[in-house]
């Protein structure tokens, strides 16, 4: 009896198959899923600390060390770091008695291989605000090596007080292009010099990071044509700048007559699709009558800084040079078509500045030979009689 009622009260305390579900899906205390980055651990270093429940954290977590700051190990990779590109070791000199800038490109150390492993590099130098092409000179190449040495010079003939006043310096390291596999690959890197802080016939040497070349956002006025890059390289350009040209004057009294010399010109505004010109030089004397007035020089091909170094003799008297004016202008040759005018200067005693003062010393003393440079003006040049 006393079996059979322990049985009964057994059977009394059974559940129910759905009573049993229902315990079993029951919740209970609601703790929080751990994120998946509690089991594979990263560095964030911009992360915000990641809060958790309340309660006792496993042994493996407790044990887990600080978070530590990482070393920036891949310098030979793409880093922001301007270290990371090397530096450049180079000296600038200031000839103010000669009108000329010396950039001497001594070596680079560190450089930072380029995407084709190629490792000959060259210095490029451009002088902002200017044209592209015509401040733009370059050092030979150096090849098979990250730590290149050049001792090379790179000279500005013309370069003036006033363009150490206002002009930049920018030095590039750049890949062989006979090695690009790019048509405009990006240089290695680069730097800038703002040239107000030479020192007149002074040397200053310089040891400077290389940075990476600044990029600037084409405007949305301009109509992209397809495959052309939404970013353009950072290029200051001088709106009014024509070029310049050296010019020497002489009144000789053995000959008794003047002699110009058209020594050189510099920085000229290109003129052909190629980005360069084909310069020479015209003089003329006015007023004179017949073709003795007028000379040109020869046709410098496809250069900005032609070299000319061609002397013409106009005969008179002193007092009589006096009262006229020499123009002198700067064309670009096109076979076929009219020549195109690049700019001019005119010397006379109605003129002023370094023009005027010029031609007074001139012919105010014999025999002896002054040179200047004189800027270009970009509109024609009209005399009249």
């Amino acid at each position: 009896m006393a079996g059979s009622a322990a049985a009964g009260g057994m059977r009394a305390q059974r559940v129910s198959m759905q009573e049993h579900m229902a315990i079993d899906v029951s919740p209970g205390p609601i703790r929080p899923i751990r994120l998946i980055s509690d089991y594979f651990p990263h560095f964030y270093p911009f992360a915000q600390p990641t809060l958790h429940a309340p309660g006792p954290r496993p042994a493996a977590q407790a044990t887990r060390p600080a978070l530590q700051p990482q070393l920036d190990l891949e310098s030979e990779g793409d880093s922001d770091d301007s270290t990371g590109l090397g530096t450049l070791e180079f000296t600038l000199l200031f000839d103010a008695d000669n009108s000329a800038l010396h950039c001497t490109a001594h070596r680079a150390k560190g450089l930072k291989p380029p995407a084709s492993g190629s490792v000959d590099t060259y210095v490029k130098a451009n002088l902002l605000p200017g044209a592209s092409k015509a401040s733009q000179l370059h050092t030979r190449t150096v090849r098979g090596t990250r730590g290149p040495v050049w001792e090379e010079t790179l000279t500005y003939h013309g370069f003036t007080r006033q363009d150490a006043g206002r002009k930049t310096l920018r030095l590039c390291v750049c890949e062989d292009p006979r090695l690009r596999r790019r048509r405009r690959a990006p240089p290695l890197g680069e730097l800038r010099v703002p040239l107000r802080k030479l020192v007149p016939n002074r040397a200053r040497s310089f040891d400077i990071c290389l940075e990476k070349r600044r990029l600037t956002k084409r405007p949305k006025s301009l109509d992209t044509a397809r495959g052309m890059s939404l970013y353009e390289e950072e290029m200051e350009v001088a709106v009014e700048e024509r070029g310049r040209i050296l010019l020497s004057l002489c009144y000789s009294s053995q000959q008794g007559g003047l002699l110009v010399g058209v020594l050189r010109c510099a920085h000229l505004a290109p003129m052909d699709a190629n980005g360069y010109s084909d310069p020479f030089v015209r003089l003329f004397l006015h007023p004179n009558v017949g073709k003795k007035s007028k000379c040109k020089t020869r046709v410098r091909k496809k250069t900005l800084n032609p070299e000319f170094n061609e002397e013409f003799f106009y005969a008179g008297p002193r007092e009589e040079l006096a009262q006229k004016t020499l123009l002198v202008s700067v064309w670009d040759y096109d076979l076929g078509t009219a020549d195109d005018f690049i700019g001019g200067v005119q010397l006379s005693s109605r003129a002023s500045g370094e023009r005027l003062r010029h031609w007074r010393e001139c012919l105010g003393r014999s025999d002896r030979r002054l040179e200047l440079w004189h800027p270009l003006d970009g509109a024609p040049l009209q005399l009249s009689d």
